[in-house]
């Protein structure tokens, strides 16, 4: 019986202590957190010091069990001031640091790293911070993940850097770091980028088969760049030889520059006394481009008699066979004479061709598409346009009207005055910009979804085929329209090898011939973009060959999430769950093999569960924020 309690009694006292030690860890951690919100300025972090664990706080992620804080996200947070000594250091069990974004300065605290040996992810890119890497940082061999681009860190490069055995990702671009490049042997280093610093000296040829961009903005030599072996100084006599022969190559090319010309006068002489009789039907003049960037011209003329053009008129009649095709009852009362006297402007240059905005004298506005590169007959042309024209649904930007003939295709759509998903997420990145929240990102990704899936309804073999964010028009209430169905299959092969880049399923060899499965992996992409603020057509991380679903899966199974989504998606709290689920979609459309990608109706139902579930959040957090948290502030 003595034993039996005794052997109670260490079991009892050792629950004690375990429990002890938990408290005392949390409690240690939230002596941390207060120190260091204490010491940087900026923006307040919104905490609830009423709390007695830092574990409801918005950027502070415990552990399962509440005992320790594991991840700091406090990215874009407008902080700054130097960072404390005794603060992040004493925070044990932390595996992710991230202070991106924020206006922090002065050297990192000596022993900042020297107590976090269970550290993974470390962003501390676009600060101000200065001085050397601290030595404490070159023990933590648990790293995966440095980022400190965007600082003023100097001094070398420490081979000390090959301590981290587990190291996949170093950023150092965008500092002061001088010297040679250490020799460094990190078998597991797949994202590297030392550009843009004051290094020299030849690359060692453990790097040497990182891309060029990795390096640029050094005096720095060897492969991938140029090679290191001095050139022979050139002799006098081979540098008299040379200008010799450049003033002698300058005179000939000014000798055949000028027969030239006299060949091209006495052509152009001939050419005004002869009579050109051949009608022709319809002549676009290449767009003006304004200093602005968008193009201002009329947008059509036809050539009439030679006696017009004698006289620098401009004749807007075609011929009398030839003319719009419209479909529906829109009520438009136009031709296509109306159309090509109509001001055009601009609105940019696709795969398939130029669109412009069409004013007509009316005031109405319309969206003409001049298609390029399609060598299809008139009857095959005009099917083409019946399929496309019979498509309706309030989700796609519905073909109104189309114009032939062997040499010009006109295409008439609807006008959207806010333009398109890629402007909204990637034109305007100033002060004035708005920020595009979840519910509006959720909306047009599930208005997108809709739209798509109803061109997957109208049969087995009819797809989209150019999804991608500059096809997704908006109104002015944000409501996704999906443009360019259907006119993939219209493109002759030499148009369509670059057209979605980013965007196009690997399985896809000829871009005209795309199944849905392939439109779902685009869509797929679509979303990410939405979530990340990444275009795909833009090299991500600095690393060349990495495309955006590539990127995203490689952070999901770091389990660094977090960092994925826009920094203005990070503002919103209580959607955490949906933007996670959004993303988890997202990876499902974007799979290897086209058979494990869901169908555009079953993501079409989990968006609409993700939207109905912000919708409920919101309604159940109406007055909420009343203990002093802000119910905006950043999560992460």
């Amino acid at each position: 019986m003595a034993r039996f309690s005794i052997h109670h009694l260490l079991l009892f006292t050792a629950a004690v202590l375990l429990l002890h030690s938990a408290t005392s860890d949390i409690a240690s951690d939230r002596v941390a957190l207060l120190g260091l919100r204490s010491a940087v300025g900026g923006r307040v972090l919104l905490w609830n010091l009423s709390s007695s664990t830092p574990c409801t706080w918005p950027g502070v992620i415990c552990s399962p069990d509440n005992s320790s804080v594991v991840e700091l996200h406090l990215p874009g947070m407008g902080l700054s001031g130097q960072l404390p000594p005794n603060t992040v250091s004493n925070m044990t069990n932390l595996q992710t640091l991230s202070l991106r974004y924020n206006a922090l300065s002065g050297p990192l605290p000596a022993d900042m790293f020297s107590s976090l040996t269970s550290l993974r992810n470390l962003y501390l890119q676009h600060n101000f911070f200065n001085g050397q890497i601290p030595d404490s940082l070159f023990s933590l061999t648990s790293l995966v993940r440095v980022n400190l681009a965007e600082n003023n860190f100097s001094g070398p490069i420490s081979p000390s850097f090959n301590n981290l055995t587990r190291l996949g990702t170093l950023y150092l671009q965008n500092n002061h770091f001088s010297g040679p490049i250490p020799d460094l042997n990190l078998p597991s280093l797949v994202q590297f980028d030392i550009s843009n610093n004051n290094l020299t000296g030849e690359i060692p040829k453990g790097l040497s088969g990182k891309p060029k961009n990795s390096f640029a903005g050094n005096a720095l030599c060897g492969d991938p760049l140029n090679s290191c072996n001095p050139k022979k100084k050139l002799s006098g006599g081979a540098i008299a030889g040379i200008i010799v022969g450049s003033v002698l190559g300058f005179l000939l090319i000014l000798l055949l520059l000028f027969c030239l010309c006299r060949m091209l006068s006495r052509k152009g002489a001939r050419s005004k006394n002869e009579v050109v009789s051949k009608d022709r039907e319809l002549e676009i003049p290449p767009e003006k481009t304004a200093e602005s960037g968008v193009g201002k011209d009329i947008f059509a003329s036809a050539v009439g008699t030679t006696k017009e053009k004698e006289k620098g008129e401009t004749s807007l009649i075609t011929s009398a066979n030839k003319g719009l095709i419209f479909f529906g009852k829109m009520g438009w009362k136009f031709d296509l004479d109306d159309l090509l006297k109509a001001s055009a402007e601009v609105l940019g240059k696709g795969t398939f061709g130029t669109a412009y905005k069409a004013v007509m004298e009316s005031g109405l506005a319309v969206v003409v598409k001049r298609l390029r590169d399609i060598n299809m007959g008139e009857k095959e042309f005009r099917e083409k346009m019946e399929e496309i024209g019979k498509m309706d649904h309030e989700n796609l930007v519905a073909l109104r009207a189309y114009h032939f003939t062997r040499d010009e295709k006109l295409l008439v759509y609807d006008y959207l005055p806010m333009g398109s998903l890629s402007a909204l997420l990637h034109g305007n990145k100033g002060a004035s910009r708005t920020p595009l929240n979840w519910e509006t990102r959720a909306a047009i990704a599930l208005g997108a979804a809709k739209g798509i899936s109803y061109l997957h309804s109208q049969g087995s073999t009819i797809s989209h085929g150019n999804i991608k964010s500059s096809n997704i028009l908006l109104t002015k209430s944000y409501e996704a329209r999906v443009s360019d169905f259907g006119l993939a299959q219209l493109a002759g092969p030499t148009a369509t090898p670059n057209r979605v880049a980013g965007y196009r399923a690997p399985e896809v060899t000829d871009p005209r011939r795309v199944s849905q499965k392939a439109d779902v992996y685009s869509f797929g992409v679509l979303l990410l973009e939405l979530l990340t603020g990444k275009a795909p057509t833009h090299s991500l991380m600095n690393e060349e060959g990495v495309d955006l679903p590539r990127w995203v899966q490689s952070v999901v199974r770091e389990e660094w999430t977090a960092e994925v989504f826009d920094l203005e998606l990070l503002r919103y709290q209580n959607v955490e769950e949906d933007m996670v689920q959004l993303l988890q979609l997202a990876v499902d459309c974007t799979a290897q093999y086209p058979d494990k990608r869901p169908s555009m109706v079953e993501v079409v139902v989990k968006i609409e569960e993700l939207c109905h579930s912000s919708s409920q959040d919101d309604i159940v957090n109406v007055g909420e924020g009343s203990d002093g948290v802000d119910s905006v502030s950043p999560a992460t």
